[in-house]
């Protein structure tokens, strides 16, 4: 399947000018690549398109071509599919609707597609897709607005629209790797793309949205062999009575049983959330932060408030609290640069009035004692409160603790702003509420 995700030539059948079409929203993606790779326009009806020659055909192109696009109506897309298998393409995406979930006539038309590129042994995505995306080889064969930035998730959705908001969603949070829609899957399907990213040294985390699944034994033995290697996330819809009417009208899969589905998930090891919010939460923590093998974790605050509630998250989630040593409490204590009054258990609350040297003793002194796992690092912007200063004191303990995952609390928003985005430009995850932190750290020990 590399050469779907890293062509040298690509053949867009379908490509238009014409304001606001899937053909030219195409076009202007492949195009902006071009210095990448060769890519070839393909349109009857144009014998030029932005400055560059267009061809009849794609048996009229010259050259070898290892991926065709096709976006036309589907009742000319057969024709287009044979060309290509007679060019000898080595990949295939079908964009065009109007397949299975469309009706009869569209369930036979899928019918004899899927005949023809497995007699051709070529890899397809599609139909009825928003195409696919490679950062690393800066590949954007999809019309979506949005060319992330270069990042280690991967993502397989069954939805382009949702892939659309993902990736707008992640655009100064976080980078992809690979993005896949799978459409009607009407040869290669989701097994087959995941084990593809199982497979893949760059893709650390793998997120998933799914309708429906059409050959479940086949899923499960494909994802039990990756979660051992990397975690996969899923958002599944078409979980009520209601969604799964909704499902069979958008991609003509069954949803299946609900208790089925949680049941298989459990067992093969992939993370089932409940919302859009929850899978790129627990995608930006996966993504960004170590694994924790075993062991316990601390809470470091300036707010009781904010300690108290990540304290009732890890008793939700089961997470064993660390206990402060008595060496790190001496240090503490004899340093003289912390508040008297500060909490001498976990969470460790710094007080309201603490300062960034506050912050830095606590998190050296004790992210050296040997039980402790990770670190939950809150804080609430008061008006003494230094949250740049702080910011960059963490960033710089995360270089030297680099096996101690550290999740951050910054609690607001127009005060913290500036604080949050050096964080996260150095891919420390944060989140305004501690019940994220809590649920990424749950994750990490999980895993």
């Amino acid at each position: 399947m590399n050469i779907l995700f890293n062509p040298k030539t690509i053949a867009l059948i379908g490509a238009t000018n014409r304001t606001g079409s899937v053909g030219l929203g195409l076009a202007k993606n492949l195009l902006s690549t071009s210095a990448h790779r060769k890519i070839f326009l393909v349109n009857p009806n144009h014998k030029t398109l932005f400055s560059q020659k267009v061809y009849p055909s794609i048996l009229s192109i010259d050259s070898p071509i290892d991926l065709s696009v096709i976006a036309i109506p589907a009742k000319f897309v057969l024709q287009a599919v044979k060309e290509s298998i007679k060019k000898k393409v080595r990949g295939m995406i079908i964009i065009s609707a109007g397949f299975a979930e469309s009706g009869a006539l569209g369930v036979k038309r899928q019918r004899e597609l899927a005949n023809l590129v497995n007699k051709a042994k070529i890899p397809l995505v599609g139909p009825n897709c928003l195409g696919i995306i490679d950062t690393h080889s800066k590949l954007n064969a999809s019309f979506s607005p949005t060319m992330p930035q270069t990042g280690n998730i991967s993502l397989i959705s069954q939805s382009g629209a949702l892939i659309d908001s993902i990736l707008d969603i992640g655009r100064h949070r976080f980078g992809f790797r690979r993005v896949i829609s799978l459409g009607n899957e009407a040869s290669n399907d989701l097994s087959d793309f995941l084990e593809f990213l199982g497979n893949d040294l760059k893709t650390k985390v793998i997120l998933l949205y799914l309708e429906g699944v059409k050959n479940g034994t086949k899923l499960m033995k494909t994802v039990k062999k990756i979660t051992k290697k990397k975690p996969i996330l899923v958002l599944k819809a078409g979980r009520t009575k209601a969604g799964k009417k909704a499902v069979k009208s958008h991609t003509a899969l069954l949803a299946g049983d609900d208790i089925v589905f949680q049941t298989a998930c459990r067992q093969s090891g992939i993370i089932l959330t409940e919302t859009l919010e929850e899978l790129m939460n627990l995608a930006k923590t996966l993504s960004w932060q170590p694994r924790i093998k075993r062991g316990s974790l601390g809470i470091i605050t300036n707010g009781g408030g904010l300690g108290v509630l990540a304290s009732d998250y890890c008793r939700k989630f089961k997470i064993k609290l660390a206990q402060l040593s008595p060496t790190v409490l001496q240090k503490l204590i004899k340093s003289n640069k912390i508040n008297p009054a500060f909490s001498q258990h976990n969470p460790l609350d710094l007080i309201g009035d603490a300062l960034a040297e506050q912050y830095e003793l606590a998190i050296n002194f004790w992210m050296k004692q040997k039980d402790l796992s990770g670190l939950v690092i809150i804080l609430s912007p008061q008006i003494m409160t230094q949250a740049q200063k702080t910011a960059k004191i963490i960033v710089q303990a995360k270089k030297r603790f680099v096996q101690k995952p550290i999740i951050t609390v910054f609690s607001g928003k127009t005060n913290v702003q500036s604080a949050i985005k050096i964080l996260e430009e150095n891919q420390i995850p944060n989140f305004i509420d501690p019940y994220w932190a809590i649920l990424g750290m749950k994750y990490l020990l999980d895993f």
